[in-house]
């Protein structure tokens, strides 16, 4: 039964997300991002934060190298990359939002998209990974509601 509460809530999100046009790769990544942390609503809520500044992240570093690539080639790669995981790991010292794979699923979300950075892009990896890690909490909390009706019985 455990299992049916987690494959039937996933089911309904990939559908939904689906249904909108939206990656279901990328509701899955937000699925992902819920177990780094611990599983209550507030952990989820902070891993779900890091997820999104890591999109964000993603598409800062996008504009650097595209900033940087005209000027000095393939270099560009390195010193973004260097300013970005500086500060993600710099993070860790934050309380709350120190949940360093939760940004680097983002980086990897932004960049596995192929999207253009901007706003659209930046609202549409949010509202899919969101529904990702809410269906996860929620195939969590459910599966939780049957344990304990199992042992009570």
């Amino acid at each position: 039964m455990l299992r049916l509460a987690a494959a039937v809530t996933a089911a309904i999100a990939a559908t939904a997300a689906a249904s909108v046009g939206w990656p279901v790769w990328v509701m899955f990544m937000g699925w992902v991002a819920f177990f780094t942390r611990g599983v209550s609503a507030k952990d989820a809520l902070f891993s779900y934060l890091c997820l999104v500044i890591g999109v964000a992240f993603g598409m800062s570093a996008a504009l650097g190298v595209g900033t940087l690539l005209p000027l000095i080639g393939p270099l560009a790669f390195g010193p973004v990359v260097f300013v970005v995981a500086i500060i993600v790991l710099s993070l860790r010292a934050v309380p709350h939002l120190n949940n360093v794979p939760s940004y680097f699923l983002g980086l990897i979300t932004f960049f596995a998209a192929h999207l253009e950075p901007g706003f659209l892009a930046f609202s549409e990896l949010a509202a899919v990974s969101g529904l990702g890690s809410f269906a996860a909490w929620l195939a969590h909390t459910w599966q939780k509601k049957i344990v304990r009706r199992s042992k009570a019985v």
